[in-house]
């Protein structure tokens, strides 16, 4: 902790104000007169004093305008208590008490800065680093010790300054401090008040919105000690007591931006039934949220009801009548003092000069200006020093006054039992009085009892609180004219009249704030967890309905709640219709595919001995043509309404079709690799490449997948099921069942796996064959067929295992499949069939038959041209480029297509 000295040469004052050092100088002044920031009275017996002078400063200035009523009104007051304690010969006989008064300007850091001045006579100063220019010891002028304070007004102020004070065992009286958080004896000990703490507050109005049948508000607080340990207690007592739901608690920052007041009246909107407002807030921010509330036009939408911190005040309310009508408010019971109103009223500033900002309430409550140093600059007219208070300005005793002189009595009667019990009878001040010891001054105040100013009883609680006592105001319009009147008091228990009241409607009855209306249909009560009587209407959401007030259960699995949610019905059951996009585009694929493989087959049958028919190995050709067509045809099963016989169809043709297809190519292949094999080592044909033995291979091929299609229908039958999870949207009316053949993923993969298989294996022969002689048995044909399928099913499996979450589920992945099935056997039909085809119907003049040559011939000739292929590699360009002439030179000449089989020749 620093504490200034002012510097006078070498004597060293403690200074009234913490934080301001003056310059040296170098004679020896006497003291600079008093600080213009403080009131000092001299007496045996100093009292410390905060009152709120002057308001909140803006840009970073502690100090604002000055308060005339909150600060002037009561630092008077408790210099009028003053006055009467030094004249009264029963109270504290012959001791004079004094002051030292403090402007807080309503700020809790400046008020902290402020009240160090009362604790500068217990701090011990060290002057050894201190000396004279002569080498003299420097000599400190002793302050006032304070041994007591009166004050603070505002929670947040009595909280800082109490740290403090607290620390050098000075008690504290507020007149104006009502947070329920200054309770705590064990944090502010030394802390007492005469005003009841916001938590009898909260009781009372708490009880005040029971009265009203409210049910259902929301609360309002300045942020800051006062208002929200204000509205904490009123929740905590309202969740104690049940009864009242509070809708919104919404809070007013300390610098409201632009706009604040709006958005939080736009907030309390949100709960529109939430009609009372119970407030806890500075008569500032209830003025600008009643101006806010006007400015929405919410007018006579909103029951306020207000704290001590509205009371019965004027300010708050000027020019927003029509929004605070009917507002209830509430205020520690108090009456007007009419000695005080005598004594204000006729101070002037000749005869109060001890009040150093009574220059300046003066200039403010008369709108004049005091010379050429006044404090309203550019004032229309001068002051005359003769204007009267009450006579040529409104005059209103603020309603703090009582309390400030309670306080200050209280004080006094404290250290009137003190000097009594320790002096006995000694006139005046005491050896064992001259220094007073704060704790045990604490436990005289904890334990004074006397009528107060009011003529009511002034008591503190082991807290060192007030008792509660209240009065019940509201605020009426009537004949054009407001004002606030009295319809009731609490005193441990509500006593209200109902019949005088009125409200903005003109109605006699309350109007309602409550809780919760009637929930609709479909809608269930949600009770708040410890208010019973308050409860949200929440809709049975998803495929919930209401089974009771209280209770919303979930459908059965197959159904979804009906409109109104009040009980269950079936999920409509849908399939791929044939009209549908995911069906129209793979039916006409299929369509053009069962055509083309048509018109092939019968072009085949019709050419059927010729050459290129011959050459193409007409069983095999057969075979492979039906798996085509089989390929084709799968699509209509796959989009027809699933039954027992289009399931049974599903799963017999869905990979028999590429069974038929592959397993034939697979056979084709294979032999025209075992013919070249052969042909490397001897001239000798290799066994079973005959047309019966390639149909016999193809079929046992084949047969494997009838022998697991068989398997399949012993294990788990075909039979039909509705999937009510692929189409279970979060909405239930969206909600689907989808009526599919029990073929899960795993069948399907299991079913294809097998042609997948033998495509594969076909693909690796197509690789083996692919240095074949171009024109030896379609080899090359083969191959690429199978390369592109290949592409096709790679492609396939991502798409349609990567849609597995997705709702349209049922129709890519069928599109996929048969979209997939029909472009294998496009590939298959396009590459292998259409160039013979056409050659069949266009250039008939090729289709002759060739010169037949010998196994051994065709062997050698696949076998040079190997070995021409490695020499191109393995030479130079030159010496390649004459191999292979050379090569040609011995070669037999053909320039024209030569179509050659192995069936064509006797092996």
């Amino acid at each position: 902790m620093v504490i200034a000295f002012e510097w006078y040469g070498c004597l060293l004052l403690l200074t009234g104000m913490a934080g301001s050092v003056s310059q040296r100088t170098d004679t020896l002044t006497p003291p600079a007169p008093e600080n213009a920031h403080s009131i000092r009275l001299d007496g045996d017996i100093i009292l410390g004093g905060l009152f709120p002078v002057h308001s909140r400063g803006e840009r970073g200035a502690p100090c604002g305008e000055l308060k005339k009523e909150k600060g002037i009104h009561r630092l008077e007051a408790m210099l009028f208590a003053l006055d009467l304690i030094n004249k009264d010969p029963d109270l504290l006989p012959n001791v004079t008490l004094g002051a030292r008064i403090l402007d807080t300007c309503s700020r809790d850091t400046y008020a902290l800065e402020q009240s160090l001045t009362f604790v500068q006579a217990l701090i011990e100063r060290d002057s050894t680093d201190v000396r004279c220019a002569s080498g003299e010891q420097p000599i400190f002028a002793k302050p006032d010790k304070i041994i007591g304070v009166i004050g603070a007004a505002a929670s947040s102020v009595s909280i800082m300054v109490a740290n403090v004070l607290r620390l050098f065992k000075i008690p504290q009286i507020s007149y104006a401090s009502t947070a329920p958080e200054l309770s705590d004896n064990t944090r502010y000990d030394f802390f007492s008040r005469v005003v009841p703490p916001d938590s009898y507050q909260a009781q009372a109005m708490l009880d005040i919105v029971t009265a009203m049948g409210w049910n259902y508000v929301s609360t309002l607080a300045s942020e800051g000690n006062y208002g929200e340990s204000g509205v904490e207690a009123f929740v905590q007592i309202s969740r104690e007591t049940g009864g009242v739901c509070i809708a919104q608690s919404l809070k007013i920052p300390r610098e409201p931006r632009l706009g604040e007041f709006d958005k939080i009246i736009l907030r309390l909107l949100e709960t529109p039934n939430a009609r009372a407002v119970v407030m806890f807030a500075n008569e500032d921010d209830i003025r600008r949220v009643l101006e806010a509330a006007k400015r929405n036009n919410q007018t006579g939408h909103f029951l306020w009801v207000g704290s001590d911190s509205w009371g019965s005040k004027i300010s708050p309310v000027v020019q927003q009548e029509s929004v605070a009508e009917g507002a209830i408010t509430i205020l520690p019971k108090r009456v007007s003092i009419e000695a005080f109103d005598r004594y204000f009223k006729s101070r002037s500033l000749s005869n109060n000069r001890r009040n150093v900002w009574f220059a300046e309430f003066w200039e403010e409550n008369f709108g004049c200006k005091l010379g050429m140093h006044g404090k309203r600059p550019g004032s229309p007219k001068k002051c005359t020093g003769l204007e009267k208070v009450g006579r040529d300005s409104t005059y209103e005793q603020e309603g703090k006054v009582q309390f400030v002189m309670d306080a200050v009595y209280a004080m006094a009667h404290a250290l009137h039992r003190m000097h009594r019990d320790l002096c006995l009878g000694y006139p005046g001040l005491c050896p064992r009085m001259s220094n007073i010891d704060g704790k045990e001054l604490l436990g005289y105040i904890r334990n004074v009892s006397f009528n107060g100013s009011a003529k009511t009883l002034v008591v503190f609680n082991e807290n060192g609180d007030a008792p509660g006592r209240y009065d019940i105001y509201q605020y009426q319009i009537t004949n054009r004219s407001a004002e606030y009147r009295i319809i009731g008091h609490w005193t441990d228990q509500l006593h209200l009249n109902m019949n005088a009241m009125q409200w903005a409607s003109g109605d006699s009855s309350v109007p309602a704030s409550v809780c919760s209306l009637p929930c609709q249909t479909g809608e269930r009560k949600k009770v708040v967890k410890g208010v019973p009587c308050c409860w949200h209407c929440e809709r049975c959401e998803g495929y919930h309905y209401q089974a009771s007030e209280f209770t919303c259960q979930l459908c059965p699995y197959e159904q979804r709640p009906d409109q109104n949610r009040t009980g269950c019905q079936p999920i409509p059951i849908i399939k791929l219709e044939w009209y549908s996009p995911w069906a129209v585009a793979p039916v006409f694929i299929a369509i053009l595919g069962i055509l083309a493989t048509t018109f092939v087959v019968v072009t085949f049958v019709r050419h059927n001995d010729t050459p290129i028919v011959r050459a193409s190995g007409r069983e095999m050709s057969y075979v492979l043509l039906t798996g085509i067509f089989l390929c084709y045809v799968i699509t209509f099963p796959m989009i027809a309404a699933p039954g027992l016989a289009v399931c049974s169809f599903r799963r017999i043709f869905l990979g028999l079709g590429m069974c038929f297809s592959y397993a034939a190519l697979l056979t084709k292949t294979n032999r025209i690799h075992r013919i070249f094999e052969q042909g490397k080592r001897s001239v000798a044909a290799p066994r079973f490449i005959s047309p019966a033995s390639q149909l016999v291979i193809t079929f046992s091929l084949i047969s494997v997948q009838l022998m697991g299609v068989f398997v399949w229908f012993v294990a788990d039958p075909p039979h039909t099921v509705v999937d009510y999870g692929e189409q279970r949207t979060q909405d239930p009316e969206n909600a689907r069942g989808v009526l599919k053949c029990d073929i899960s993923d795993l069948s399907l993969i299991c079913s294809l796996g097998y042609s997948i298989l033998l495509m594969v294996t076909c693909t690796v022969y197509a690789i083996k064959t692919r240095g074949v002689p171009e024109t030896f048995n379609e080899a090359k044909p083969i191959g690429f067929t199978m390369y592109t399928t290949c592409i096709i099913w790679l492609a396939f499996i991502p798409i349609f295992f990567g849609t597995a979450q997705s709702a349209e589920r049922m129709y890519i992945q069928t599109a996929t499949l048969t979209v997939s099935l029909s472009l294998s056997a496009s590939v298959s039909l396009g590459m292998l069939y259409m160039p013979k085809v056409y050659i069949i119907i266009l250039h008939p003049e090729q289709n002759v038959p060739k010169r037949k040559r010998s196994f051994k011939a065709i062997v050698t000739a696949a076998t040079m041209t190997n070995k021409l292929s490695q020499l191109a590699s393995e030479r130079p360009n030159g010496e390649v480029k004459t191999e292979l002439c050379e090569s040609v030179d011995n070669s037999t000449p053909s320039t024209k297509t030569t179509y050659v089989s192995y069936t064509n020749h006797a092996i």
